[in-house]
């Protein structure tokens, strides 16, 4: 990535966040007024005026913080810094400048790079008049902004783009990735110790304090020439058990996270048990039909491990994965991550299966030969299917009623018979029954199956709106 890279930094609380999330033009970062939310580097690209540049958020500097972060949070900053072309440093104009400022100002002016000060909160183009005193700081003009109103951004922008090194020739926005995988779990479970062994570097802080992680961050990197990219997200628990409103933020973008990944990454620990957060995952999971690699992560930490008891276990414990596979590794050593790496390209291209209509339409009439739904009364009938979608896989399979195939075990059997047949072992498959619609008579329908890959049938519609349950 050869890229400029502009840095966000300032004391705690001050809106990097929101500045952020109004040049990203969505909510990238969580925002809370509540100091020392932003922890782990966040890193968005942006486009002004034909240039591209890598903008980063980082926690803020001179954090008291109550989980003994503030090391971890400040080495994220200084690793920001020290790979910045330009730094945006960031005050408060409500509050006016305060000591933490003036820390921060200390620190950036040792730096050997183009600093340019931003104001922050101003609301108004006559308001704006009043930051010039800002400029004793030292870092000259100031540029009054509003990042939650949006006011002068525009000019701040320009700005950027004038003090950015030389355009380079391959500056452009990187092609995106070819798989993008949520790694998903409780807290603590080792998620950002993977994604750090992944980047070849501390991209995440990791500490021993569940929680750490609060945003679900998007970490790209390249593998066997292959760009992927890993999403790090919050380690989830019981909702009852949330005690903050950032925890709350951090939740919903777990879920957010898991509805854009093309396949999950579910880890736990192998020295604790499965818990119900883990089993309600799985739901969740299911409903979104997200193809799932079940990872058990700190084998180097477990006294003794028996991998197949192990995956019994599993799969007993979570029996609506039962065709998801499982993975054992330690993100600490690099133990069986590569082989980890290989399994998921492998379930990305079984939910990319694409099966030809007249080769699915020989499979039903195969499968109907040997289960049809149990009625009393009219017989239930497959009459034809075709494949509408891959990621997740969808079919729709016409019949005469779907009225007698609800409450039935029919769909199971039907998508664990697709899943044999296709060599698709591992992955879900989402079946939607629907009423064969009969042509008017003499409209010439010979009342054949489809042969060509589609017939202009909408996919059936994902449960994108599906929440996590309590």
């Amino acid at each position: 990535m050869t890229r400029p890279v502009v840095a966000i930094v300032g004391r705690p609380n001050v809106g990097k966040s929101s500045l952020l999330n109004r040049f990203a033009g969505r909510r990238v970062s969580i925002v809370e007024p509540t100091a020392g939310v932003t922890r782990d580097r966040i890193t968005v690209p942006i486009e002004h005026d034909d240039r591209h540049f890598d903008l980063v958020d980082t926690g803020g500097l001179g954090l008291v913080d109550e989980n003994l972060l503030k090391a971890h949070i400040e080495a994220q900053i200084e690793t920001a810094l020290a790979h910045a072309d330009l730094v945006l440093f960031v005050v408060d104009h409500k509050d006016g400048c305060v000591p933490g400022d003036e820390f921060v100002a200390q620190r950036l002016r040792r730096l050997q790079r183009p600093v340019l000060l931003v104001v922050n909160k101003v609301e108004s183009h006559l308001e704006g008049l009043t930051v010039s005193e800002w400029a004793k700081l030292g870092f000259g003009e100031p540029f009054a902004v509003s990042a939650v109103e949006g006011f002068g951004i525009n000019d701040l922008l320009a700005a950027i783009v004038d003090v950015l090194p030389a355009r380079k020739v391959d500056e452009a926005v990187d092609a995106p990735p070819m798989l993008r995988f949520a790694i998903v779990g409780k807290r603590n479970s080792g998620k950002s110790t993977l994604v750090n062994r992944l980047a070849g570097e501390e991209r995440m802080i990791v500490s021993e304090i569940p929680g750490t992680t609060r945003d679900a961050v998007d970490v790209v990197f390249e593998w066997e020439g292959k760009r992927l990219c890993a999403i790090d997200t919050a380690g989830l628990r019981k909702k009852r058990s949330i005690e903050h409103a950032i925890e709350l933020f951090s939740m919903g973008r777990a879920q957010d996270s898991i509805r854009r990944a093309d396949v999950v990454v579910h880890m736990f620990d192998v020295r604790e048990e499965l818990s119900q957060v883990d089993k309600k995952l799985a739901h969740f999971y299911l409903e979104l039909a997200r193809p799932v690699l079940i990872v058990g992560n700190k084998i180097d930490l477990a006294e003794s491990l028996d991998l197949e008891k192990w995956d019994s276990y599993v799969k007993q414990q979570l029996p609506g994965l039962h065709f998801a596979p499982v993975s054992f590794l330690s993100a600490k050593e690099g133990t069986n991550v590569a082989g980890t790496l290989g399994v998921l390209l492998e379930l990305h291209a079984q939910a990319g299966l694409q099966v030809p209509t007249p080769r699915l339409n020989a499979f039903l009439q195969e499968a109907r030969t040997r289960l049809v739904p149990k009625s009393r009364g009219r017989m239930p009938k497959v009459f034809y299917g075709t494949q509408i979608g891959t990621h997740p896989l969808s079919l729709v399979v016409f019949v005469n009623d779907v009225t007698l195939f609800r409450g039935h075990n029919y769909e199971r059997y039907l998508a664990n018979a697709f899943r044999e047949h296709f060599g698709a072992h591992e992955v879900p498959v989402r079946i939607v029954f629907r009423d064969r619609q009969r042509a008017p008579r003499g409209a010439g329908s010979t009342g054949r199956a489809p042969q060509g890959g589609g017939d202009g049938i909408a996919p059936p519609r994902p449960q994108d709106d599906a929440q996590l349950p309590d």
